[in-house]
């Protein structure tokens, strides 16, 4: 298979994926999709081939392809997740093969306003469990005698109205020109619970925006060794931030004595620092 037919074989199984998240009901991992569209269409010898990052060739360009989809309006990348969406699944029915997906994207082509969305698969029914029992009849309708009514007359105790409560207005956070999500993909993800290094787009690297300084943060706990990592926009390495706030630069190299560490990086300078 040619190298332009896998990375399009590997898209498609993206998309086919993040279908079969929707159905459940939620988001997908977006590192569990990659992974399944990898062992679907598995690297030859030159993607195997490890970048200066430590990132084999052929993920750092499945991860920069998907922002095609996302450009096409078939998916989207969110902090809780990757999802598809209605045009995504219309997608899938229009472009069934990898081929004709692939050609889509490369050619722009929307899809056909005619195409309908696919129909959710419906669950299978349970089986019928045995008929519950009629619940046994009270006093009253076995001819008991009903209980007297209380005597009437007698003034209802007032109930005091309680106040509410002020809330405080919550603080707004002001996201502008910031990005959608900021990770800190490096060598040290499998030790904060990833599922692989050098992936930008699992959660368990995502860091989190601090308003008040305009700054992603994400506080790790690592052993004491040397480290390097990147800053990686939108769960994706098309774009990332090297040593010294440079676009696609080398590697951050941080020798660690142990401990707890906090990451900071601000996106309108670029400035990584770390405390």
């Amino acid at each position: 298979m040619a190298k332009d037919s896998k990375l399009e074989a590997r898209l498609k199984a993206v998309l086919d994926g993040l279908a079969a998240a929707d159905q459940d009901g939620g988001n997908a991992n977006a590192g569990t999709v990659l992974s399944m569209a990898v062992a679907a269409h598995p690297f030859d010898e030159q993607e195997a081939h490890l970048l200066s990052g430590g990132v084999p060739r052929g993920y750092k360009a499945l991860t920069t392809a998907t922002a095609k989809l996302v450009k096409a309006g078939w998916m989207v990348k969110g902090r809780g997740g990757w999802a598809i969406t209605e045009e995504g699944l219309r997608a899938l029915v229009a472009f069934p093969t990898a081929e004709e997906l692939g050609a889509a994207l490369a050619a722009g082509t929307p899809v056909p306003a005619d195409i309908e969305l696919p129909a959710p698969v419906e669950a299978e029914p349970q089986a019928a469990g045995p008929a519950a029992e009629p619940e046994t009849a009270g006093p009253e309708a076995a001819g008991e005698p009903a209980a007297e009514p209380e005597a009437a007359g007698e003034p209802a105790a007032e109930q005091e109205t309680a106040e509410p409560e002020a809330s405080e207005p919550e603080a707004s956070e002001d996201r502008s020109g910031q990005p959608e999500s900021v990770a800190i993909a490096g060598d040290f993800a499998a030790l904060l619970g990833g599922a692989a290094d050098w992936a930008p787009e699992l959660d368990e690297v995502q860091m989190e925006f601090h308003a008040p300084t305009l700054s992603w943060v994400r506080t790790v706990d690592l052993p004491a060794g040397t480290y390097s990592f990147k800053i990686a926009v939108n769960r994706s390495w098309a774009e990332n931030y090297g040593a010294f706030g440079s676009f696609d630069g080398a590697n951050h190299e941080l020798n660690h004595g142990g401990g707890t560490i906090t990451i900071h990086y601000r996106h309108d300078t670029k400035d990584i620092t770390i405390s």
